[in-house]
């Protein structure tokens, strides 16, 4: 299974070098905001880094970088309900839990649940297809008792 972490600065910055990519202040900031942020969309990350002040950004920027970084397999990416385009930062394998109120992502890890779904998929034909991947998304709303996930 894959290990559950980001890229740490070192390491996004081996893989800009390996796509021919400068490390600009522009793209560590972005990343060191995703790394806080764990799934977030353009607008999110560009006030994070706006508050931390480490680089002078602009939004379209922001998601130019986001959508870049996901080309790249840095990043994941998803639509919510509210029709924003929201990063991951884990690229693994995993569940996310959507919170349809919010508009916000969380991840469930469930490894043994995800070696269960591969398992059986791997067993199962779609006429026409291969199955190369999966996407599980659990969509909810908060309850009046706060639960972890």
């Amino acid at each position: 299974m894959n290990t559950h972490k980001c890229p740490n600065i070192e390491e996004f910055k081996t893989i800009l070098r390996k796509h021919s990519l400068k490390a600009t202040p522009q793209r560590i900031a972005v990343h060191e905001a995703m790394m806080s942020l764990g799934h977030a969309c353009a607008d999110m990350v560009t006030e994070s880094i706006k508050e931390k002040g480490s680089a002078k950004v602009t939004l379209a920027s922001v998601y130019n970088i986001l959508t870049q970084m996901a080309m790249l397999g840095v990043y994941n990416y998803r639509l919510s309900a509210n029709n924003k385009m929201y990063f991951d930062v884990n690229t693994f394998k995993h569940i996310h839990f959507y919170d349809k109120d919010n508009h916000t992502f969380r991840d469930v890890i469930d490894d043994e649940l995800v070696q269960l779904i591969e398992s059986h998929l791997s067993r199962k034909r779609v006429r026409g297809y291969r199955i190369e991947s999966f996407d599980i998304q659990l969509i909810g709303r908060p309850s009046r008792k706060k639960y972890s996930v």
